[in-house]
């Protein structure tokens, strides 16, 4: 591929399980992805076994350290990409955390579907732990995070002839799973739907959770700070496809994937789930925006 048409892809989160899937197919598609990780050394080495079981992927792959929780950081990678390639044409916020200690994953997401067992019964509420530290440190990373990384590289993405932003969501995000009434009629009002909406959905949820009042007013029970947390990426995908029209931004649910998040309790591989993000990655001109995506089909919100 010649440099002038070279494409960029920066995937959070890409040292293991789906994002590692990503980075590695991107490249086989080549582009020239920057994976990104946490740690750097656990960075360093899925680059490595990248090259080592491909090494026509070699050239494609480079690593940068990013703490998608960290602005600093977040800006450091920005500096980097825009010194190095002085564009972005594809970010895919892949990097999340559960937000709760889940003792016995009882649930499955498959495409569309998603299926919760015994999700109001004792057993379901006592398999899961969760604090207001835990509740507010996923919205920090799943929310607050990609939505710096989608602010810090808009100029970015906007250098390029056809950038895309790729949301990994979950179908727990989904309207139906808020379960909290006003919240659920807030973020589904697309038309008057706003940043400031969206962090007062949050704010309540969080006070709500300090005060120890989920239960009572109305809130989901169980891994709720997650479900809050991808229900807002979804809300703010949305604004930002209405506000940037040449920008195609989608979010996708790539299924119940066995990766650390579920203890790989998933029935899908980690090369199956890639498949949706990538597709929305590579997506061609005219394709849709503002979209979810149940794993490659295109579903509801």
């Amino acid at each position: 591929m010649a440099a002038t048409t070279k494409r960029y892809a920066v995937v959070t989160g890409g040292n293991k399980g789906i994002g590692f899937e990503i980075c590695r197919q991107l490249a086989s598609n080549g582009v020239l992805v920057v994976l990104t990780a946490r740690d750097e050394n656990r960075g360093l080495q899925a680059v490595q076994k990248l090259r080592d079981g491909d090494p026509a992927l070699s050239d494609n792959l480079v690593f940068h350290k990013l703490d998608v929780a960290d602005s600093s950081s977040i800006s450091s990678l920005a500096d980097f990409i825009r010194t190095q390639f002085g564009k972005l044409d594809i970010l895919v916020n892949n990097a999340g955390i559960f937000g709760a200690t889940m003792l016995v994953p009882l649930f499955v997401l498959f495409g569309s579907i998603l299926l919760i067992y015994l999700s109001s019964s004792k057993q379901w509420l006592e398999s899961i732990t969760d604090t207001y530290e835990l509740a507010e440190e996923c919205l920090k990373t799943n929310y607050h995070g990609a939505k710096q990384m989608i602010e810090t590289f808009l100029p970015l993405l906007q250098q390029s002839d056809l950038p895309r932003i790729v949301n990994v969501s979950s179908g727990l995000g989904k309207l139906k799973n808020v379960k909290h009434e006003w919240a659920t009629s807030v973020l589904s009002d697309v038309e008057n739907l706003t940043e400031e909406k969206v962090e007062q959905v949050l704010n309540q949820y969080l006070k709500d959770f300090k005060e120890g009042s989920l239960a009572t007013k109305g809130w989901p029970r169980g891994a709720s700070a997650y479900t809050l947390s991808k229900a807002a990426l979804n809300g703010y995908s949305r604004i930002i496809a209405k506000k940037y029209p040449n920008l195609c931004i989608n979010c996708v649910c790539p299924g119940y994937v066995k990766t650390d998040i579920n203890q790989n309790t998933g029935f899908r591989t980690p090369d199956e789930g890639a498949e949706g993000p990538v597709k929305l990655a590579l997506l061609p001109y005219g394709g849709p925006s503002g979209r979810f995506f149940d794993q490659t089909e295109e579903g509801s919100f």
